[in-house]
């Protein structure tokens, strides 16, 4: 956005370097309106968090957007249909109500699957039915608009992910069928009835791993069940896919594929249930959290380290080697914390209490990170410089 004039006239001159030069008051007060707002709230306010009640829970599905908007299912059905809704954070008030048929959750699911996943600027959302036989269902929140289904999956899938362009989707799968799917996105469609995604590539069940399991456990264990959480790095080349085990005591693996052709770059094996991962800014490291732990991977040598605290999800900051943590596990409290970690010095440099989070978001620009609990709570941490 280009700045408005700084004088009324149409050819100002230039004011000598010794004198004051007049200046439009209008365009002053509209340029420092934010900074005073800014700065009433932040003399009001002893911490970087700030707590708003957005939504009256509980819910079992939230995720919110780069700008601010919270999505959620109602867990009632009334007169046959769910509503999805959209919350404003900031302002705590609903600004979308779509109405959704009621579906009956896949009985094969042993854990909810992400039904949202927010495009890269926060224009579209997709939403993955829990049903068998399920789609993946496109909104364009922009035009207040449903723009089309894609996808035919035997179960519903466990997890959704865009590429930071929003060129492409990818989704994956649990059980028999278990897939990693690559989809190229047509945002917006050229015309009616026009194919919103086109599968570009497919994995299925790996060649490369080998059934590990041990006398007395199922017959599933130590085999492959499917695929879990996803994500694209920053320059697209590469995804980070979870693999996951059958066993109750199995280790999962992660897969860093090829884009292009979803070929196996790497394999590294982790410790324990994966419920995270997060690439740095730079591409150049993953972290993941698994069975309350975090660990951070050189994705080239797959070397993992132990990183000195716990954590169950994770969100790299967008340009800095920062990335925020939420635990649910804490020895010397009731309550779990969200908390902000130094990636270069390996330190923990900022925290506040917090429960029952789902979901984990940086705003796009980095300024702000939001972070939306099952009761409605949402926690904004939002520094004073960052």
């Amino acid at each position: 956005m280009s700045r408005p004039p700084l004088t009324q006239q149409a050819t100002p001159k230039q004011a000598p370097a010794h004198e004051l030069a007049r200046v439009s008051s209008r365009g002053l007060a509209v340029r420092s309106a934010a900074l005073i707002r800014r700065g009433l709230r932040d003399l009001a306010r002893d911490s970087n968090w700030l707590i708003r009640k957005v939504f009256q829970g509980p819910v079992t599905q939230a995720a919110v957007s780069p700008d601010g908007q919270v999505c959620t299912i109602s867990p009632q059905v009334r007169q046959g249909a769910h509503s999805l809704t959209l919350f404003d954070v900031e302002r705590c008030v609903p600004t979308l109500t779509l109405s959704l048929t009621a579906e009956i959750d896949d009985p094969d699911e042993v854990n909810p699957p992400a039904r949202f996943a927010w495009s890269p600027d926060g224009r579209y959302l997709l939403r993955a039915r829990g049903s068998r036989g399920s789609e993946l269902q496109l909104f364009d929140l922009q035009a207040k608009t449903f723009s089309g289904v894609f996808g035919n999956f035997a179960h519903t899938p466990s997890f959704i992910a865009w590429s930071p362009s929003a060129a492409f989707v990818a989704s994956s799968t649990r059980g028999r069928s278990a897939s990693l799917d690559l989809w190229q996105m047509h945002l917006p469609s050229t015309a009616p009835g026009d194919a919103v995604a086109k599968r570009v590539q497919q994995l299925g069940v790996p060649d490369w791993i080998e059934p590990r399991s041990a006398d007395g456990e199922s017959s599933e264990a130590g085999r492959f069940s499917g695929y879990g959480r996803i994500m694209f790095s920053p320059d697209e080349r590469h995804i980070a896919a979870t693999v996951e085990i059958g066993g109750e005591w199995a280790d999962d693996l992660i897969v860093f594929l090829d884009v292009a052709t979803l070929q196996k770059k790497s394999v590294f094996e982790a410790q324990g249930r994966i419920t995270d991962l997060a690439w740095s800014n730079d591409g150049q490291r993953l972290v993941y959290c698994s069975a309350g732990q975090a660990y951070g991977i050189d994705p080239l040598s797959a070397e993992s380290s132990v990183l000195p605290f716990g954590g169950e999800q994770c969100a790299w900051h967008p340009h800095l080697p920062i990335c925020l943590f939420y635990s649910s596990l804490l020895r010397s409290s009731a309550k779990g914390r969200l908390f902000l970690a130094d990636m270069n010095r390996i330190s923990v440099f900022d925290e506040y209490p917090a429960e029952d989070v789902l979901n984990l978001r940086w705003s796009a620009d980095g300024s702000k990170a939001y972070a939306i609990s099952s009761d409605g709570l949402a926690y904004i941490y939002e520094p004073e410089l960052l």
